[in-house]
């Protein structure tokens, strides 16, 4: 079968049971070999799905926001081992044994601040629900908490790009979204990635949990995920335009933006070879990560693939991989020269559901 049989037939299987819209795209060599937009974008109005359909994007914000970081840091705006403070002065929460110690930006890029969703204060918000207030001060409320280790000496996912973030706009002297703008967005082509939507018309409706053919979440209920990350799915936040600006979770955006952004790594010319080399380092060296991350280790931008069978992956090593808890996940693989965008309406099922491996491999099998 050819690459675009397996993958209509990977979609035709899961839509309407546990899809219900998605936009599937891969390219190879920079160009595009499969583009795929199935289903619909909302059931219940049977709105059906466009290309240029806009998502929550979830945690597909922070590689965004990391290229970002990394343009700015070879305008020599920012360095990866500057301590986040000389950006945010207020941003020093402690270690668990009560003493403050620097942490930096390679380390909120690379999750081995302390930071974890799993201890994210109530009156904080991590980007995909309120509270409602500024970033600024979401993140003097972050910085009171106590983190879960001592910066560098573990792995926990969490608010760290939401740091980033602050830092961003800090430099830039604007919003988040301003920078990100003229820093990797903008330049990169990826018109309608905002925090609130460029046309609320094409935002899709959102599902949750694969369990077909339940209602969609609608404002204003809020729907809490048992993800051991304590996150609270409220689709009305991206209309807001006092949600703070999460750089780890509150974006929105196309299948394109996406792709565009992710191409950037696998042959583009937007950073500098030696940035490109940079962010697909292993920056957490054998600290620890959970179990479910076996054969994989973390960059900048997201896991790195070190052991494809301990991943279970037919991926090569060096495989870059993530997602997003609204339904979506990527990789690039500069070893065969593909760059996968795979976005759904369906959380977390698109995410880290068995669609996940199936358009995966529906791709490696094609190889």
């Amino acid at each position: 079968m050819s690459l675009q049989n397996k993958l209509d037939a990977a979609i035709d299987a899961a839509l309407g049971s546990r899809i219900v819209g998605c936009v599937v795209l891969v390219n190879q060599d920079g160009k595009e070999v499969y583009a795929r937009t199935a289903g619909l974008a909302d059931r219940e109005a049977n709105r059906k799905l466009e290309r240029d359909a806009i998502w929550r994007l979830a945690s597909i914000t922070k590689p965004t926001v990391a290229t970002a970081a990394l343009k700015m840091m070879e305008a020599g705006l920012l360095g990866l081992d500057d301590p986040v403070t000389k950006y945010l002065p207020y941003f020093t929460p402690a270690s668990p044994d009560g003493v403050v110690r620097p942490i930096t930006i390679r380390q909120l890029l690379s999750h081995s601040s302390g930071l974890s969703y799993e201890t994210t204060p109530a009156d904080v918000s991590p980007g995909m629900s309120g509270p409602f207030l500024s970033l600024e001060e979401n993140l003097r409320r972050l910085a009171k908490a106590p983190l879960v280790f001592a910066p560098g000496t573990g792995w926990a996912y969490g608010t760290s790009i939401d740091v980033v973030g602050g830092v961003l706009a800090a430099i830039n002297g604007s919003t988040l979204e301003a920078a990100v703008n003229k820093y990797a967005a903008g330049p990169l082509g990826m018109v309608d990635w905002r925090f609130t939507p460029t046309d609320a018309t094409r935002v899709t409706a959102n599902y949750y949990n694969g369990e077909l053919p339940k209602p969609a979440i609608v404002p204003p209920v809020r729907i809490t995920s048992e993800n051991k990350q304590g996150t609270t799915f409220d689709p009305d936040r991206i209309f807001r335009a006092d949600a703070p600006q999460s750089g780890g979770g509150g974006s929105c955006g196309t299948a394109d933006d996406v792709m565009k952004m992710l191409e950037v790594y696998n042959g583009g010319t937007f950073l500098k070879p030696s940035t490109t080399a940079e962010a697909f380092t292993n920056q957490i060296g054998t600290l620890p990560r959970r179990e479910g991350d076996a054969g994989k280790r973390f960059t900048i931008l997201g896991a790195v693939i070190d052991d494809p069978k301990a991943a279970r992956s037919p991926c090569p090593v060096g495989t870059l991989d993530w997602g997003g808890a609204w339904g979506h996940n990527w990789i690039i693989d500069r070893t065969n020269k593909l760059t996968i965008a795979v976005l759904t309406n369906v959380a977390p099922e698109g995410c880290n559901g068995p669609f996940r491996e199936d358009i995966r491999d529906a791709v490696y099998a094609s190889l």
